[in-house]
């Protein structure tokens, strides 16, 4: 079927969500992404935070879209089986002056209605993150952290349960409206829909130049983060922020525990040309390494054991500040085509809220009829290195490869493996793996696994070798043969 009711472009966590949305409806539903698998951009490369909602002006779509995401995010996740932990965070001040910027930020979440903010003095701090250095703190409890990727992953994948149609590795080329439809052409041929969504992300713009011109420039803004060793999870116990950079538009430089015992470090902040440019580079590992030891001090250096970037999706430049509000609008000359512009963070706390917003805007051109069941997806399985002596022995009696390790730094076997390559996406890149089981995450960063995972490629799923992905549709694990048999 080519011909759909609703169109959305992009599968990040935006896109995935508000997919998600609407397979509660009886309609057609489509999403082309251009990438292997949802959450290939910038879904995948951020904190992972769910912000409570202290730094956007009140009368925001930022501050309102965040407030209401956050509210929403423990039944979502209870629903859609992925870890939630709401471990809270401070905003430390270092000097007399920022204890006054942590009154302002405590002034804001109050107007923005969020709950049980305190501020505390140096030595309660201490009581609580020992390692931390600073003279005041402001407490923020509604704060949490997720898998940003498992989360999108759940959306996708019960969405496509749920009758959604997700169409990976699919480029949009071209857009055109018809009398009351839209055609949408592809790589991998033309679609119609009756309304188009773009949650493009960093191409948006690109897809509104498609069929009108832009009335905005996106800026991108490149951000790189640190993964420390799952040795040193114990540094903290809540996530540490500075007092935000008012001059580029950001958070600054945080360290946030993650869900699965590693702590980031990051992100940096630097405008860049190239939206797709996701390069790390050593001189600004060292800088967060500097300027997390303002807030660890005795932080070791060789803690770290990845690197990543993701890029912001900016609508306002460095030069101006770099802070600008959502745009989620109808557009007035091609109605149908909905845009969701510059949706930056807190854009993964704020995705439930905007799917809703979005789903509302959508029932003004169409009859949204609620179907009388729903698939829901279940709890997520426990991973095997979870699980109890007595469980692994239950698992590897009824299937022997639930004893076969695939991953040693994170204990992941080769069921679970032909399990994330079972997903109903159907994505079977590298990286599904890695972001459905974990395989390739631990300290050897895949030096081990790759090649059993290969293996399972290959003989389980007929895989030809030549044709295997890293992340992306051109990024080949393999380019050629060294050494053939003779």
């Amino acid at each position: 079927m080519k011909n759909f009711q609703v169109a959305i472009i992009g599968g990040g966590v935006i896109g995935s969500a508000l997919a998600w949305e609407l397979s509660h409806y009886k309609i057609n539903v489509v999403v082309f992404e251009m990438g292997s698998d949802v959450a290939s951009g910038t879904s995948k490369a951020n904190s992972g935070v769910i912000h409570s909602g202290i730094n956007s002006p009140p009368s925001s779509l930022k501050a309102r879209f965040c407030v209401e995401g956050n509210k929403m995010f423990q039944s979502l996740a209870t629903e859609l089986g992925f870890p939630l932990k709401w471990i809270g965070k401070y905003v430390i001040a270092k000097d007399e002056d920022e204890i006054k910027e942590l009154e302002r930020l405590k002034t804001i979440g109050h107007k923005n209605k969020v709950a049980g903010l305190e501020i505390h003095d140096g030595l309660i701090v201490k009581k609580k993150e020992p390692n931390i250095s600073c003279i005041a703190g402001l407490w923020v409890p509604t704060a949490g952290v997720i898998t940003p990727y498992e989360c999108t992953i759940a959306l996708a994948e019960n969405a496509t349960e749920n009758n959604v149609r997700f169409l990976l590795e699919t480029k949009v080329k071209y857009l055109k409206k018809k009398a009351d439809y839209f055609v949408i052409g592809t790589n991998k041929g033309e679609f119609q829909a009756d309304v188009v969504v773009n949650a493009a992300g960093l191409n948006c713009g690109e897809i509104v130049s498609m069929i009108e011109t832009p009335d905005f420039q996106i800026f991108p803004c490149r951000g790189e983060y640190l993964v420390l060793d799952k040795t040193y999870g114990s540094l903290i116990q809540s996530m540490v922020y500075p007092i935000p950079n008012k001059e580029l538009g950001v958070l600054g430089v945080h360290i946030t525990p993650t869900i699965d015992g590693n702590i980031l470090l990051g992100p940096s902040a630097e405008f860049i040309d190239d939206s797709y440019d996701t390069s790390t580079t050593k001189e600004m590992m060292k800088t967060l390494f500097q300027e997390a030891r303002e807030i660890i001090p005795a932080l070791p250096e060789d803690t770290a054991i990845n690197a990543y970037a993701g890029i912001r999706c900016k609508l306002a430049s460095q030069k101006t500040g770099g802070w600008a509000d959502y745009r989620i609008e109808e557009s007035k000359r091609n109605p149908g085509l909905i845009y969701l512009l510059g949706i930056e963070s807190p854009g993964l706390t704020a995705a439930p809220a905007i799917a809703k917003e979005v789903t509302q805007m959508i029932s003004r051109r169409m009859n949204l009829e609620k179907k009388t069941t729903i698939r829901i997806q279940a709890i997520r399985r426990s991973r095997f290195s979870e699980m109890s002596l007595d469980e692994q022995s239950t698992l590897i009696q009824r299937d022997n490869r639930w004893g076969r390790v695939v991953c040693r730094c994170e204990q992941v076997t080769e069921a679970e493996v032909i399990d994330a390559l079972s997903n109903p996406l159907n994505a079977q890149a590298f990286s599904s793996v890695k972001y459905r089981c974990r395989a390739g995450m631990g300290r050897c960063q895949g030096g081990f696994c790759t090649q059993h995972i290969v293996r399972i490629m290959e003989q389980q799923f007929h895989k030809d070798v030549k044709e295997l992905k890293l992340k992306s549709p051109n990024s080949h694990l393999f380019i050629g043969n060294v050494r053939r048999e003779i």
